[in-house]
């Protein structure tokens, strides 16, 4: 699995938190949700990367 980006994750838990109506006491539930969702995003680049070069 791919390293992410302590900002990105930080940039899209905040885009989460907004989207979410700001709610207070809830930062490590959307900081989880970044990691997450970057990872999947992560897992399948590399996983295209690698059908690419295989192909």
């Amino acid at each position: 699995m791919a390293k992410i980006d302590e900002e990105r994750i930080r940039v899209r838990a905040h885009q989460l938190w907004e989207l979410a109506g700001k709610p207070e006491g809830r930062h490590d539930e959307f900081w989880r949700e970044a990691e997450r969702e970057l990872s999947n995003d992560a897992g399948a680049d590399a996983e295209e990367s690698s059908k690419t070069f295989t192909e």
